[in-house]
């Protein structure tokens, strides 16, 4: 693995943070200091950085198609022990497929970052994790709200209780993380869809600045039924005719098929495909890394968040005019948009996603635009919801240490009037950068920016 390291060459006693956190009096740098996966890969499950690199370096696609196009992460037990060797079977027998993703990352990042989830190096750390997805969960609860308590046997109504309890609610991965680590710092779940891990960089970013921690693991993870998938494709082949004819101007684009590639910013793009797994993050204070000599891949700057105050749940406004404002709070006074040559996009095929991407480029880019590099990797492994922000600030800040940028996933034939560079094809492009934006949304119409940089500033 390639890394720059700058930090030896700063002072530990660093800047008065600006904005969020820490307002009008000194501030931490929060650093990252370990990356972790769980996701589809080519073969094999991509757990490390390198598998990560090998994979969106090359704009490879891990999408199956199986009635749908789908990423599947096919975790073995024999993968899952060899990481966690240690987890009592009375409560691993009963671990969903969320549980096992977020663990593994876990374990990943924990190795990366040069941590013992097990010694007491993370017994104050805060467990925070984001899910959109409730799919993991579906199985447990009905399996007990189905219990006849009067003629289950007790044997059985005891591996229920403990099924239920680890599983039922969306906090399912943060308590079994939490448990594993035995921290007793802040241990808790937003869920606010495919920005869900994303929020939770900008909470870890404020709970390190203000003091509260030094070290705090975020994890993105979700799991989406491939029945499920399967079956929203057909409610919309058969619903689609009925919607053409009663569609008026206040009601949002039925999503497109699934049984097609996606292809983000690529003029053919008509679909969304989905994947399933797990991203973790190791955010440190400057000094408790710098203490242990620890690697850092980069820091988060700022995070912000903002919505379209749209009457309509599911609609969201193309103009952009949002995503912008949320650029223009990580910025402030203290960065211009000048010094910020790479957006990570979080385009995920949907065109109504690039139209408003694309406005607010043109707005806060101007005519400068034209030399911006923005690119999406959700064609390599799907678009997995809430481990969507984790990964863009991980394969972010992996393109800023090794000074390239890696192609957006099956974008050939770039999309007309992108103001940006969307670096179509299958081979990186060189750009030595020490800012960089990336963008997560909520159906609704929430959008979410974080600003990144490198180790060095």
């Amino acid at each position: 693995m390639i890394r720059r390291d700058h930090h030896d060459d700063f002072s530990v006693a660093r800047r008065c943070v600006v904005s969020g956190a820490g307002r009008g009096r000194h501030a931490r740098d929060a650093v990252v200091t370990g990356i972790g996966f769980c996701l589809p890969g080519e073969g094999r499950p991509v757990f490390t950085a390198d598998d990560v690199w090998n994979i969106a370096s090359r704009g490879a696609s891990c999408l199956r198609q199986n009635d749908a196009y789908y990423g599947a992460v096919e975790l073995s037990d024999a993968m899952f022990d060899e990481r966690l060797p240690d987890i009592p079977p009375f409560f691993s027998r009963h671990y969903t497929a969320a549980h096992r993703f977020g663990l593994v990352s876990l374990a990943e990042a924990c190795a990366d970052a040069e941590l013992d989830p097990r010694s007491d190096d993370l017994g104050d750390a805060a467990i925070l994790v984001g899910r959109g997805g409730v799919d993991a969960n579906i199985n447990s609860y009905l399996a007990v709200l189905r219990a006849d308590p009067e003629t289950v046997p007790v044997t059985e109504a005891m591996e229920l209780f403990v099924a239920a309890e680890q599983a039922v609610t969306p906090s399912d991965v943060a308590l079994v993380q939490g448990a594993l680590t035995r921290s007793k710092g802040p241990n808790y779940t937003v869920s606010c869809g495919c920005a869900s891990s994303a929020v939770q960089v900008g909470n870890a970013r404020r709970l390190i600045a203000d003091g509260e921690v030094d070290v705090a693991i975020v994890t993105g993870v979700d799991v989406f039924s491939a029945q499920l998938i399967r079956n929203i494709q057909r409610l919309l082949q058969g619903a689609q005719k009925t919607y053409e004819s009663i569609r008026s101007d206040d009601m949002p684009e039925l999503l497109p098929s699934f049984d097609s590639l996606m292809r983000p910013y690529d003029r053919r793009a008509d679909c969304i495909n989905h994947g399933e797994g797990s991203v973790t993050l190791i955010m440190e204070s400057r000094e408790h890394a710098s203490r242990r000599d620890a690697h850092h891949y980069g820091q988060v700057l700022a995070q912000a968040m903002t919505r379209d105050g749209l009457a309509n749940p599911l609609a969201s406004d193309e103009t952009g005019n949002e995503l912008v404002t949320a650029v223009r709070q990580c910025l402030k006074d203290r960065w211009d948009i000048s010094e910020v040559p790479y957006v990570h996009g979080g385009s995920d095929g949907n065109v109504v996603v690039t139209a408003f991407e694309a406005n607010a480029i043109r707005e806060l880019y101007g005519s400068a635009a034209r030399d911006l590099l923005m690119t999406s990797q959700e064609g390599c492994f799907g678009h997995n919801g809430a481990p969507a922000g984790c990964l863009g600030v991980a394969l972010t800040l992996l393109m800023m240490e090794r000074g390239e940028v890696c192609p957006t996933a099956n974008c050939e034939q770039p999309a007309d009037n992108l103001p940006f560079d969307p670096v179509p094809g299958v081979q990186t492009r060189p750009l030595d950068f020490d800012y960089a934006l990336s963008f997560n949304y909520q159906v609704g119409g929430v959008k979410n920016a974080i600003l990144l940089g490198s180790a060095a500033v």
